[in-house]
């Protein structure tokens, strides 16, 4: 653990004062409190399976140092709590009814809906993490699904982070897999973030890059140690995803961390709500997405993008009211649809900015081509990495059909103004064929369809 890079790492951050992680850290709960929140006193929030693992332990801490405000709050841990707007509306309730800095203890859902409720209340709050299972501990913004369509909503990260590596390695081992899946899709949000760098979509911040970027395949390097336990690959996971969520945060926005591998995770997660289908974690569908970014990378790299025809693109470039048609056309859930209408127009150009965007992607495709290739990783290898670390790499383990996956290509773009490769191969008119190449037989997807039917394994 790097503790001196992710202490430099916080003087740039706006929210998170002080990161504490090593073996035994919890004993240490009461005195991080007292100096993030001096004279204050707190509420401890958990469910019944985090309360067991580290809550009681916490809010006996806390309470033998007179720091608690009263009796913890504890959810259900069953069934599964999801980060649905409506969650964080009741412990609002809860926690207006007393006093006290909330202490979360718990991951990523139970982090976002205390993150945002403690936001909406008007107090900080401090995070006591259990598992190395996703990003979000240190980052701006709280992930949140409202009237059906999953966004990130603006709120504080935690002053405050502990987590003790003891608690960390007991944490059920598909806890890491999901960890790793979102540190895993860091590879194409990197290479999103070079395209819309490099075509003034939205610049790089020096300051963030860096933190996610520079060792992130030290941090996802050992999948198969992670599988198995050992404890400095959970170590490392959590480093990085620690980092990850400090870059969010002096970004104040989830582009350090967040492309194309998640416009296919959230698309997903909003058609799970809508057509009531369970809830699978959220990493194990940002791998599959990461594997669908890459897949599709890689037929965009095949291809020479300084020969598109710029002046029939831009001749058949839609209107906004036909974008409209066709994203309202697209989704089949009224609320997602809607939605996606709003975001799809906030990214809209005409054909004249189509042109200088595309005249800038000619001018500038052979160097951009490199970056790319120099960021990114075989969709293949990938696979064999999220498959090392425990993670399901066949989409229909994560409840996404053949027909819905190739949809996605298409609808996913819909859902976030971010511009990512799934703006690149529509504005460049390759969208389809590429497509058509990863479902053939030969292609990414088609070899993964083959093996499942012949009974060599799954993809």
């Amino acid at each position: 653990m790097d503790y001196e890079r992710i202490n430099t790492a916080l003087h740039a951050a706006s929210d998170t004062r002080s990161v504490v992680i090593g073996a035994g850290t919890l004993a240490t709960v009461s005195k991080v409190f007292e100096e993030c929140f001096p004279g204050e006193s707190a509420v401890v929030v958990a469910d019944s399976n985090t309360f067991e693992v580290a809550g009681r332990a916490v809010h006996q801490q806390l309470s033998a140092a007179g720091r608690t405000a009263g009796e913890p709050i504890v959810l259900p841990g069953a069934p599964t709590l999801y980060a649905d707007f409506i969650n964080v509306l009741a412990l609002e309730e809860q926690l207006r009814e007393q006093a006290g800095i909330p202490v979360v203890v718990g991951s990523g859902t139970l982090n976002d809906i205390t993150k945002l409720a403690a936001h909406r209340v008007g107090r900080p709050y401090m995070c006591v993490g259990t598992a190395a299972s996703m990003d979000g501990y240190t980052a701006f913004g709280a992930a949140i699904t409202k009237d059906g369509f999953k966004q990130t909503m603006s709120c504080p990260a935690p002053r405050a982070v502990l987590a003790d590596l003891d608690i960390l390695v007991q944490a059920p081992s598909q806890m890491n897999a999901t960890g790793y899946g979102d540190l895993l899709g860091k590879i194409t949000a990197g290479a999103d973030w070079i395209l819309a760098d490099t075509l003034e979509a939205e610049p790089i911040d020096p300051r963030a890059w860096p933190l996610v970027q520079d060792s992130l395949r030290d941090w996802t390097g050992k999948p198969a140690e992670l599988q198995a336990g050992d404890r400095q690959a959970i170590e490392n996971l959590f480093e990085g995803l620690i980092m990850a969520g400090v870059a969010m945060q002096i970004s104040a926005s989830s582009r350090p961390a967040s492309g194309s591998e998640h416009r296919f995770s959230h698309l997903w997660e909003m058609q799970a709500l809508g057509y009531g289908e369970p809830a699978i974690a959220h990493g194990y569908k940002v791998g599959i997405g990461t594997l669908a970014a890459a897949a599709l990378y890689e037929r965009v790299l095949a291809r020479d993008l300084t020969k598109v025809d710029i002046g029939e693109r831009c001749r058949s470039w839609p209107s906004r009211a036909e974008v409209e048609q066709a994203v309202r056309q697209g989704h089949d859930i009224p609320e997602l649809a809607e939605n996606a209408v709003e975001e799809t127009l906030a990214k809209y150009i005409d054909s004249d900015q189509l042109r200088q965007r595309l005249m800038l992607l000619r001018d500038r495709w052979p160097d951009l081509r490199q970056r790319l290739e120099e960021q990114l990783l075989p969709a293949a290898q990938l696979r064999d990495m999220l498959q090392a670390a425990g993670c399901p790499t066949d989409p229909a383990d994560i409840g996404v059909d053949v027909a819905r996956l190739r949809a996605s290509y298409d609808l996913a773009r819909t859902i976030r103004s971010r511009y990512t490769v799934l703006d690149l191969v529509n504005e460049t008119g390759i969208l389809d064929e590429c497509i058509d190449e990863l479902f053939a037989p030969g292609g990414f997807w088609g070899r993964a369809a083959g093996q499942r039917d012949s009974g060599n394994g799954t993809a």
